[in-house]
């Protein structure tokens, strides 16, 4: 696990197992979660033979900026990240009078096979780490040198599908030690990967879940998502169910209208039917 991972307590045990105080542990990691230090280099107070240490030992994984497209339109605002492998990734800031909300990615790639989803055209090349995930969020936080407030998993990629990843960057995303964001505030897409939803209602954590639905029933679901071969709506809302039930959240489901396919009235009808009674809000998203 690279050091900007690593929870305060790891980080502990670490400057302990190549002779350092404990003290050190708190420094650093103030520095990249509080101070949002791009690299060693800006910790003005960790010295640089311990630096020389660290380098030696451990990677740190960031995010480095290619490209940001500003909206004319609402000041929306795309960036485009580099890893350290090469590959591209996206996030997205949206301004709201009740705060900054980021939009970040989770995976390099997708593996899920949405037919109206651009990322997962390649196919999936890997999970982000914990702090790559961090990283785009502490970039634009720098980058505007204003707060975010609310983070959006939506970008690329599955997050139920880098589920131990996503698992460690919540940790430390709502940690007092670090940004100190609400769980409330977090928002967690997913296309139904079932038992991980019901592993994460286990956790009892405050996240909004967001599930990608876009069809009222299997067949149209099936031939849109992938993911329907394997589990059913009634499976799915099942699992939905179980989390609201564990955490009393409500959640959201997206249904993208796609002219002709699934915007007819019946649809609304038969989705309004399988939702009836379950604390939830529906999100329209017109495609064309």
């Amino acid at each position: 696990m690279d050091l900007k991972s690593m929870t305060l307590q790891e980080m502990q045990e670490y400057m302990e197992s190549i002779g350092e105080k404990k003290f050190r542990a708190k420094q650093i990691y103030e520095w990249f979660h509080k101070h949002l230090a791009l690299s060693l280099d800006e910790m003005n107070n960790v010295p640089k033979k311990l630096k020389e240490k660290i380098e030696q030992t451990q990677e740190i994984y960031g995010v480095k900026p290619v490209d940001c497209f500003i909206s004319k339109i609402d000041g929306t605002r795309k960036y485009l990240f580099e890893l350290y492998d090469g590959n591209i990734i996206e996030s997205v800031l949206m301004k709201y009078k009740h705060g900054n909300s980021v939009c970040i990615s989770s995976q390099a790639g997708c593996r899920m096979g949405c037919k109206f989803c651009a990322s997962t055209l390649g196919g999936l090349d890997r999970n982000l780490t914990p702090s790559e995930m961090l990283s785009q969020i502490y970039y634009i936080q720098r980058d505007t040198e204003e707060r975010v407030s609310n983070v959006v998993m939506m970008g690329t990629g599955e997050p139920m599908d880098n589920y131990d990843n996503v698992l460690r960057f919540l940790e430390l995303i709502t940690s007092e030690d670090g940004l100190n964001i609400s769980q409330r505030n977090i928002t967690i897409s997913t296309c139904g990967i079932v038992p991980k939803i019901k592993e994460l209602a286990q956790k009892h954590l405050q996240i909004t879940l967001a599930i990608s639905l876009h069809s009222p029933n299997d067949e149209m679901r099936r031939g849109l998502m992938p993911i329907a071969m394997k589990y059913s709506i009634d499976e799915l809302l099942d699992a939905c169910h179980y989390y609201f039930k564990e955490t009393n959240r409500r959640m959201t489901f997206e249904y993208s209208l796609v002219a002709g396919v699934n915007d007819q009235p019946v649809h609304a009808e038969e989705l309004a039917g399988r939702l009836k009674g379950f604390p939830c809000h529906v999100n329209l998203i017109p495609v064309n």
